[in-house]
């Protein structure tokens, strides 16, 4: 009888499908800790996980383990050498949370370009006035360089271009006339992005090759006054590098969702920085992407007991050969 547990709750409409269907249990451990893990881990054929890390010492727990299925699409958390030496596919969310998080960018620029956080601290403290010349403006006008042209990139660049911005992407792996050919301005050199940008939003995943990549040269490549919006991943930023950028001015402000250690530490550059508007990795927790990004898990777990997992949401796609 096939076991799934669920690290953390996910939307009920997902357990219920998965509990429908015949011989499936489920569990949800809240909270998860080292003591539910072990008590429940065991037992398990399929594991949704959130945000608990699945390294080899969790896996060596999970001797019937069949399937991870990742509510999102980073997995920098997941140990997937490890998955793949046992057979175990790890699968993702790649279209359920794009349009979330792609919103959620927009949002930070927003708020940073029309003061909101500022003015509603203002508001709320009874100061009830404009300054002459207010520090905001206007995104139409403005250029964007949207930093990875992947599911979620492409969505923003295509909001940001609503908005009457000029769009300039950056993507050495998509080819320079798909970018044009989806009305977008292709920027072969990035530094070349970065000193024309007044905003700068990165859309990139998490690995040996982009760990750090946003550092002291990325932003003293950017022109003065310049914004950085990051929903990707936290371990991009050199955080020390943009809270000097924010503090001697060259920078104007940053909108972050993700930070290098999560939950954010107390001694964090960041929080003592001027001009920071600050989400505690939300941007794809609207109801409608939590909803997806269940329901995609609960569709994997259950195509996984049937030997029908598409191969389209597996990241290591060599244990399906293997498997096969």
């Amino acid at each position: 009888m096939p076991h799934v547990v669920c690290l953390r709750p996910v939307h009920p409409e997902a357990i219920a499908k998965l509990r429908a269907a015949p011989g499936v249990t489920v569990e949800v451990l809240d909270p998860v800790n080292e003591q539910t893990i072990a008590q429940s881990v065991p037992k398990a054929d399929a594991v949704i996980v959130r945000a608990t890390r699945i390294d080899a010492a969790f896996l060596a727990q999970a001797p019937n383990l069949r399937i991870v299925a990742r509510h999102g699409v980073g997995y920098d958390a997941v140990d997937v050498p490890t998955l793949t030496e046992r057979g175990i596919p790890l699968t993702v969310t790649p279209d359920a949370n794009a349009a979330s998080v792609a919103e959620h960018a927009l949002m930070l620029m927003l708020n940073i370009a029309r003061g909101t956080f500022v003015y509603d601290r203002k508001t709320r403290a009874g100061e009830w006035s404009n300054p002459p010349v207010p520090n905001t403006f206007d995104l139409g006008g403005k250029t964007v360089l949207v930093v990875g042209f992947g599911r979620i990139g492409g969505r923003v660049a295509r909001l940001c271009k609503a908005f009457d911005m000029t769009v300039l992407v950056h993507d050495p792996y998509i080819p320079q006339n798909t970018i044009k050919g989806a009305g977008f301005i292709p920027v072969k050199v990035l530094a070349d992005g970065l000193a024309q940008a007044d905003i700068v939003t990165t859309h990139v995943p998490s690995s040996d090759a982009t760990r750090g990549m946003v550092n002291g040269e990325w932003f003293a490549s950017m022109k003065k006054g310049a914004v950085y919006v990051n929903t990707a991943r936290g371990t991009l930023v050199n955080e020390q590098a943009l809270a000097g950028a924010l503090t001697s001015g060259h920078l104007s402000a940053a909108g972050l969702d993700v930070f290098w250690e999560e939950p954010i530490r107390a001694d964090n550059p960041l929080l003592k920085a001027p001009n920071v508007v600050m989400t505690p990795h939300s941007a794809a927790a609207s109801e409608q992407g939590l909803y997806r990004m269940a329901m995609s898990c609960a569709d994997s777990i259950l195509a996984c007991f049937a030997g029908q997992l598409d191969e389209d949401v597996v990241i290591n796609r060599e244990v399906l050969r293997r498997n096969a």
